[in-house]
């Protein structure tokens, strides 16, 4: 084999959102209105009636012209905001789906994580689930034999390995999927953001699979937001951008690139930025950060109080607001929800749609931070947007303790706390 695991060039994918869609009978029907679709358009925008989204056909490039190639054995971490094409690229590399333009050469056998049950047919059981993606991957019957119980162990789902895997919970799924990916000897390895459905206990299990794949010489691409997790795995980073490539070489300097992308949205407007997922039907439209005055500001000081302040566009059944306060490296330190009440909370009887959360004393210690904001409604998520803001916390006193930042650790956060020290 090679050194070359993977070659693109000139990569692009085109999407099509808009537009009625249609079915057909006879394949005569679907050449006729293919034919005349460009005349019947031009009819009605000379006549003024297609200018709703429904009439237009709109393409989007979620990959344009990207080239670059990765080694065997290379571990690399694909980054990007929402939006940016990470899940595109993967999904190409799988074979889930066909570019528009250009073309890849893969030089070994993929196994992937990309989705909740991708791969999995859902009215097979676990069992028939692992030897068919074991014969996609083109192993024979004895060599699936040998990795069964691994994968069993491995994904603790052994009580329902029988069971129908439309009956499992995502985090079953997720479990015997990456089970399934990791275990079966891929010769290149695929992995999407998805671990996060998983418990902590088992997305640790997994990154340290994922560690053992790198370690054996195999490749791996690995999608992320956590930039600790990216740079404790991998060696080289890509980082996209718009779906083209903004940055490719060693990790530490590609997330640097990433962080500074991030940055920039402080000077974006909340309700007008696209690199956000979910239904949409409410999203976010203002957001305000302060220190419990009544003037905005990003800067807080350690053991100090926070006020957060999210503008929801509209009202949905069982509305509810939550955010993530992340570290400058995106590593997840807490996180609120407003649909876990609490005995001090409150609700507006005005009317507002608007969501504030307080926080008496800010346990964090002096640094940069960032908050990643999630809306659910109707049962769905309405609203995910990362790097909603950013604030910075400087040297204060939490219960008259001096907190200030620690020196070579990577440490965000502190707790009240009292010693009892012997006398000199």
């Amino acid at each position: 084999m090679g050194q070359t695991a993977i070659r693109i060039e000139k990569l692009s994918k085109e999407y099509h959102i808009g537009g009625p869609q249609k079915t057909y009978d006879r394949l005569g029907s679907q050449v006729v209105d293919t034919l005349a679709a460009p005349f019947r358009k031009a009819g009605k925008l000379m006549r003024g009636q297609a200018g709703g989204a429904s009439e237009q056909d709109v393409a989007i490039w979620a990959l344009k012209d990207i080239s670059f190639e990765i080694k065997h054995g290379e571990v690399i971490g694909i980054i990007g905001r929402n939006g940016a094409g990470k899940s595109t690229l993967l999904k190409i590399l799988s074979r889930i789906t066909e570019p528009t333009e250009g073309y890849v050469d893969v030089y070994g056998r993929i196994g992937s994580l990309l989705e909740v049950g991708t791969g999995f047919h859902p009215e097979l059981t676990g069992r028939e689930n692992i030897y068919m993606n074991g014969a996609i991957l083109g192993m024979t019957r004895k060599e699936i034999d040998r990795k069964f119980d691994e994968i069993v162990a491995f994904s603790e789902v052994g009580k329902f390995i029988d069971t129908v895997v439309k009956h499992y919970s995502s985090g079953m799924y997720v479990r015997l999927a990456f089970g399934v990916a990791a275990h079966l000897d891929p010769e290149i390895l695929l992995v999407d953001e998805v671990l996060a459905v998983g418990d902590v206990a088992f997305q640790k299990k997994c990154l340290g699979k994922m560690g053992d794949v790198a370690k054996a010489g195999r490749t791996v691409l690995f999608v992320s937001h956590n930039m600790a997790v990216i740079q404790t795995l991998c060696s080289r980073g890509i980082c996209l951008r718009s779906g083209g490539v903004v940055a490719d070489g060693p990790i530490t300097e590609v997330v640097q690139e990433y962080l500074r992308d991030l940055e920039q949205v402080k000077t974006e407007n909340v309700a007008g930025r696209k690199d956000r997922k979910g239904w949409g039907k409410v999203k976010l439209i203002d957001l305000d950060v302060s220190d419990g005055g009544e003037r905005p500001t990003t800067l807080l000081r350690t053991g100090g109080p926070a006020r957060f302040t999210f503008d929801v566009s509209g009202v949905l059944a069982n509305l509810s607001l939550g955010f993530t306060i992340l570290d400058d490296l995106g590593q997840p330190l807490a996180l609120f929800k407003s649909d876990v009440p609490g005995p001090e909370d409150s609700q507006h009887s005005d009317g507002r749609v608007q969501f504030i959360c307080d926080i008496d004393e800010l346990m964090l210690v002096p640094g940069r931070y960032r908050l990643d904001v999630f809306i659910r409604g109707g049962g769905e998520r309405q609203d995910l947007l990362e790097a909603a803001t950013f604030f910075d916390v400087e040297v204060g006193q939490l219960r008259g303790r001096q907190i200030t930042a620690p020196e070579n650790q990577r440490i965000s956060t502190v707790m009240p706390h009292r010693w009892q020290s012997p006398q000199s």
